[in-house]
């Protein structure tokens, strides 16, 4: 078998588990199904994601308000648990600003695997004061985070639909810290 053979074979394998994995991914996140909603056409990499929180459908309040540099504004709009033992947090990224902003490449961490699969939400921790750990977003089989990805500029007034997923805290810690680099931090409560 020639090294070609052999290296065709295994981005190929990696391909079949990355699918096969996004594939899970997609399936454990759910959703309501509606394709109008613009949180279902955040980006790209989102396939679906959960419903939302009932308490803030029920008041129409976000769980926070955080303002970041250049006049972006970041709305959480949900904080939840899955079964599958991860939260994802739902929100909007708005440019409150008077003209067009390119998004910070900060916002997507320091971490080169993250950093290589381009501007993303991948330097968003969720802290647990009480059990005294950070979690960071979580990643794909390829390194990709979980979180909406591919975008690079917000004009003025625009809003574009974001989600993180990360590691569940353990079932009894409802209140998390969420950080986000150039954000101001904001504290969560968790759902689920």
């Amino acid at each position: 078998m020639s090294m070609w053979f052999t290296a065709k074979a295994r981005r190929s394998v990696a391909a079949v588990a990355a699918a096969a994995g996004l594939a899970l991914c997609a399936a454990g996140c759910g959703g309501d199904g509606d394709e109008k909603n613009p949180q279902a056409s955040a980006s790209a990499s989102q396939e679906s994601g959960p419903a939302p929180d009932t308490q803030t459908a029920a008041t129409g309040e976000p769980l926070a308000e955080v303002k970041g540099s250049s006049g972006l504004l970041l709305r959480i709009t949900s904080a939840e648990r899955d079964a599958g033992g991860f939260i994802t947090v739902n929100g909007e990224l708005k440019n409150d600003g008077g003209e067009s902003v390119t998004v910070p490449s900060a916002l997507s961490g320091n971490e080169t695997e993250i950093v290589r699969n381009g501007r993303s939400l991948g330097g968003a921790t969720l802290v647990d004061p009480k059990g005294k750990k950070r979690y960071y977003v979580l990643r794909d089989t390829d390194g990709r985070p979980l979180t909406t990805t591919g975008f690079t500029t917000i004009k003025s007034g625009d809003t574009l639909a974001v989600f993180m997923q990360f590691p569940a805290p353990p079932s009894g810690t409802t209140e998390l810290t969420f950080q986000l680099p150039t954000f101001a931090s904001a504290t969560l409560s968790v759902s689920g």
